[in-house]
């Protein structure tokens, strides 16, 4: 049977810190790059040097070439994600908001070029959406903070040789999980670009229900996989409850993708004042514990 130090060893030389500075520098150049290509791309539709269907929405206006830069900065997040796994339920959940909130600031600049003046503002869907977006990223972000400044306030805990064996299957559970997803990304890019040569040319699928949506069943098998293993290291009922607690945010950031409109950011802001209110409840039980 594989030991604790095999997962742990593996992780180490996965996700060293080297090689996260590799993936750093590679992530802003290939951001500055994509940015450009975008933008070539844009300027290249709008003096006619090549013909691009009306599903092309994002060769439109110039401040649509900001969703590419957006789109990799993300896929660097993924990464992070993988990598915090192991800390805590509680650091794994707070970068899982910042990606959702990474994904409604991107939304915005697509948002951007489908704004109509010539009608009264909210005459106009896709003006109503502006709105909503907006006012989403500008909770979310609120939201994010108290969630953080909450999880700050969490007593350092000694890592003892029980919880050391949980954070190394923690860590078993992320190396396995980041060629999971790394398939899963390149599988499902490739399904959505396949849109554009297709047989006939119809609406693009959104390619947050197409990645996204996949990307967060998956995580919140990994997190209820955790929770299991949690068992065989806590019995304390503040503790799993707080863990499925964030489970339930996982779920209601993966819902937010089968849905448009305001269903969309509520559901996206419940997300994350569910998980505030989860923390801030264990923060008070355990006060009157220690108490």
């Amino acid at each position: 049977m594989i030991g604790y130090s095999f997962f742990e060893k593996t992780f180490d030389r996965i996700y060293a810190e080297e090689n996260k500075k590799r993936i750093e520098h590679a992530t802003l150049w290939l951001s500055l790059l994509g940015f450009v290509i975008h933008l070539v791309l844009i300027y290249a539709k709008k003096f006619a040097l090549f013909a691009a269907p009306a599903q092309w929405g994002l060769l439109d206006d110039p401040i649509s070439a900001l969703y590419t830069p957006f789109s990799i900065i993300l896929v660097y997040e993924i990464y992070l994600l993988v990598v915090y796994l192991p800390r805590s339920f509680t650091t794994s959940v707070s970068k899982q908001f910042e990606i959702i909130s990474l994904i409604l600031i991107r939304r915005i600049f697509g948002d951007f070029p489908k704004i109509d003046l010539s009608v009264e503002w909210f005459e106009s869907s896709a003006n109503v959406q502006l709105i909503y977006d907006l006012s989403g990223v500008l909770l979310v972000y609120f939201l994010i903070y108290q969630f953080n400044k909450s999880r700050d306030r969490l007593p350092k805990k000694e890592l003892s040789p029980r919880l050391r064996r949980f954070v190394a299957a923690k860590k078993g559970v992320s190396v396995f999980l980041l060629p999971i997803l790394l398939g899963t990304s390149v599988y499902s890019v490739i399904q959505w670009l396949k849109q554009f040569w297709g047989p006939t040319l119809g609406p693009l699928t959104d390619i947050n229900a197409v990645f996204y949506n996949e990307f967060f069943t998956i995580l919140i098998l990994a997190d209820v996989f955790i929770l299991l293993l949690s068992f065989l290291y806590t019995e304390r009922y503040s503790q799993l409850i707080r863990n499925t607690g964030f489970i339930i945010c996982a779920i209601l950031i993966r819902l937010s993708f089968s849905t448009v409109g305001l269903t969309n950011v509520v559901l996206i802001v419940s997300s994350v004042l569910f998980g505030l209110l989860i923390l801030k409840i264990y923060q008070a039980t355990e006060k009157l514990l220690v108490g």
